[in-house]
């Protein structure tokens, strides 16, 4: 698994290459594009959704669900993740945006849906198969945003370049027994883990919850500012020290964050400081936006196998999901 995540930043450059090359053009004015997918297929949407929305000319929605939004139609683009390509939400979607009349393109390692794909014409960006899904982050991230490619003012395509190679010397310093990644797991130690990023960010509070879940088998919980403190707040000022004491709250902030936002980041460090949990301040340092996100992906991944390690647990198995998958049966029956 920790090889697995070295390669983050090779996989972001090979998928993105692979999804340039699959884009179709897109035309002037915003673009409604919703991206399909669930667990580690599912998050390569949420995450590129914080670049593309910020920066392209593209309206991109993310369904974690078989039903597509009844708004979903003929100049709609629907973007179908599984990297398995038998994940049957996603094949039941495929199918939904068929009937709905929308334009499709899927990214897969093979399954059922690319074999329905080959079979309807639809394009689809292969990657390689042999992985993991929630360890297809890049391959998948990439291609998305090779795709998207063409919506955004100017290409992604030095730029994919620049931020790959910053997250290699990142991951470096990640993988030492003794760097922060290390330290930010002995530091939330046998706490439940709390994940709190800004809402453009809300997708890299996602990931390191799914990888603490699937790589150290142990719960976390994740949400975002300042939505949270509308609603969390309470509950935490509510909380007793005692119970408080056995949480620990990471705090994912970007350098770029507005004024506001970064008093409520410390408004709440303080209530949170004041209640007795543990608080951990992670600085996502980088004036680009994607240089941010990627590095917080690799940053997390590294963090929750320092977890698994104290845990004493092998990263790589997620048994519960594979007989979630045999209950379930063969995903053909389930996705008519």
């Amino acid at each position: 698994m920790r090889a697995l995540a070295a390669n983050l930043p090779r996989s972001l450059e090979e998928g993105f290459r692979a999804g340039r090359e699959l884009a179709p053009p897109v035309k002037s004015g915003a673009t409604m594009v919703v991206g399909v997918g669930m667990g580690g297929s599912g998050i390569a949407a949420d995450l590129a959704r914080g670049v593309v929305e910020s920066e392209s000319s593209v309206a991109l929605s993310i369904a974690r669900a078989p039903d597509l939004p009844r708004s979903v139609g003929p100049t709609s683009h629907v973007v179908l993740v599984s990297y398995s390509g038998n994940t049957w939400e996603t094949l039941r979607a495929y199918s939904a945006a068929a009937r709905a009349g929308a334009r499709r393109t899927v990214i897969s390692s093979g399954g059922l849906l690319t074999e329905k794909a080959r079979a309807d014409g639809v394009p689809v960006l292969a990657v390689p198969p042999g992985l993991p899904p929630r360890s297809a982050v890049g391959h998948l991230l990439g291609g998305l945003l090779g795709l998207l490619d063409p919506a955004f003012p100017e290409s992604n395509e030095a730029r994919i370049a620049r931020v790959a190679e910053r997250t290699r010397a990142l991951i470096v310093t990640y993988a030492r027994p003794r760097g922060p990644a290390a330290g930010l797991a002995e530091r939330i130690g046998p706490r439940l883990p709390f994940i709190y990023a800004e809402n453009p960010f809300l997708a890299l509070a996602r990931r390191w919850k799914t990888q603490i879940e699937e790589n150290a088998k142990r719960l976390a919980v994740f949400d975002e500012v300042p939505e949270l403190l509308h609603n969390a707040l309470v509950g935490w000022d509510a909380t007793p020290r005692a119970e408080a004491g056995r949480y620990a709250v990471a705090l994912l902030e970007w350098s770029e964050e507005s004024p506001p936002v970064r008093k409520s980041f410390r408004y709440l460090e303080r209530l949170l400081g004041a209640r007795g949990a543990r608080v951990l301040r992670v600085p996502l340092e980088a004036e680009d936006r994607l240089e941010a996100l990627l590095a917080g992906v690799a940053l997390g991944d590294h963090v929750s196998l320092f977890l698994a390690d104290r845990r004493k647990v092998d990263p790589l198995p997620v048994e519960a999901i594979l007989r979630l998958k045999a209950a379930i049966g063969n995903p053909a029956n389930v996705a008519r």
